[in-house]
């Protein structure tokens, strides 16, 4: 089936339903995805709750009503057939209502995020051409390019004025100290977790609010560069988008800022800020920086557990996956980096391949996950694991075996 084909059917199902439990995952991806449709929904008269969690089993699907799972599910292969999903991870629920641009020979990791697929279905529903600056969360928030219909819908976006693009930097924040500061994509040596030396470089290089940005960039480039990745270096300046309809206007800032709210437990807000409600935004943005802040202290903190390959431990898996990003794509690897932490009663594993490094990612945490007794999967270039709390060593072990040397 095509992917027009399956957001169309799935479009006709939702439309159906006198009630639909939408449940997101916690990335500005899942959210984003999730809150395209429940704006979809809301505007054709259907009710529904929306609910964001971390991970998701087929034990946590609701039975007594229709559900929607956005941005996970695909993995589940014991999921009802029923249940709806709108995905782009590594497809393995075989159920007839199934949007996942895999499915239609779609490159998933780079070309169409969930969120990307959330509003080919949205559009099926009626005319929600406004939400085409959602999309970019995804985009954004899972380091995809802006090629195949990821481009497609973003110049649609353009077309009808609810995107402008524009030139600038690409650090989230509300103003040059706290960009420098809180730089976590991309993470900046020297400046990111250190704000007397960012207030100190944006006051050199500002005169009377006038910001001398050539002398900026250069200075963070010639400070960063020892330690940084070239893609590091280039994640600093370059394409920016304004988005006239969100309560955030700039899309990487709103991105980083949903997020934040999803990974730091309070993703009802991060939806109310997709869904168009600033009643909280300063909470949210207060949230965003702890957060950050948070992403840093793992960052600087992790310690590698093995010589051979790239496994490190952070104290708190709540930032793993930024961690691991952080580590894979904005400091120099030249190999997969694996980053595990404590999350409640169990451990949270991301993995990740830098840029040049091409290992399946989905299938090695599947394989070694399941031998711990935990799950795991995702995108080949990026995946993940959840295992028990006492499962460190086996995971270190089976993760040496399954990697040549």
């Amino acid at each position: 089936m095509s992917l027009d084909a399956a957001a169309a059917s799935l479009a006709d199902h939702l439309l159906e339903q006198e009630f639909v439990e939408v449940l997101a995952h916690h990335d500005a991806d899942g959210i984003a995805a999730a809150s395209i449709l429940c704006h979809a929904m809301f505007r054709e008269g259907g009710r529904f709750r929306l609910r964001v969690r971390s991970s998701i089993t087929t034990a946590d699907v609701p039975r007594d009503s229709s559900v929607l799972l956005c941005d996970f599910g695909s993995a589940l292969s014991d999921l009802p057939g029923d249940v709806m999903v709108v995905d782009h991870h590594v497809p393995h629920f075989e159920g007839d209502y199934h949007v996942n641009p895999r499915l239609a020979g779609i490159d998933g990791d780079r070309n169409l995020s969930a969120a990307g697929a959330a509003y080919l279905v949205a559009q099926r529903m009626g005319d929600n051409r406004d939400l085409a600056g959602l999309v970019l969360l995804g985009i954004i928030g899972d380091r995809q390019e802006l090629e195949g219909p990821n481009r497609e819908i973003s110049n649609e976006g353009i077309a009808n004025g609810f995107i402008a693009p524009r030139r600038g930097l690409r650090l989230p924040g509300r103003g040059l100290v706290e960009q420098l500061a809180l730089a976590v994509n991309p993470y900046l040596p020297g400046f990111s977790g250190a704000p007397e030396t960012a207030r100190t470089l944006v006051a050199q290089v500002t005169d009377e609010d006038d910001v001398d940005y050539e002398s900026l960039l250069s200075r963070i480039v010639l400070a960063a560069a020892p330690e940084a990745s070239l893609s590091a270096i280039y994640g600093i300046w370059g394409t920016t988008y304004s988005l006239g309809r969100e309560v955030i206007d700039e899309a990487a800032n709103l991105a980083a800022v949903v997020d934040a709210c999803g990974k730091s437990g309070s993703g009802d807000l991060g939806a109310s800020l997709c869904l168009r409600s600033s009643h909280a935004l300063q909470e949210a943005w207060e949230i965003t920086a702890r957060y950050r802040q948070a992403v840093i202290a793992g960052i600087c903190g992790a310690r590698r557990l093995d010589d051979r390959i790239a496994l490190f431990e952070v104290d708190d898996g709540s930032v793993a996956s930024d961690v691991a990003d952080a580590l894979a794509n904005d400091l120099v690897q030249d190999g997969p980096v694996f980053v595990i932490g404590l999350r409640g009663d169990h451990c949270s594993v991301s993995a990740r391949c830098p840029p040049g490094i091409d290992v399946d990612l989905e299938a090695l945490m599947r394989t070694v996950a399941e031998a711990c007794g935990g799950q795991g999967g995702g995108h080949h270039r990026r995946a993940g694991a959840r295992i028990g709390a006492g499962s460190v060593d086996r995971f270190k072990q089976e993760l040496l075996g399954a990697i040549p040397a």
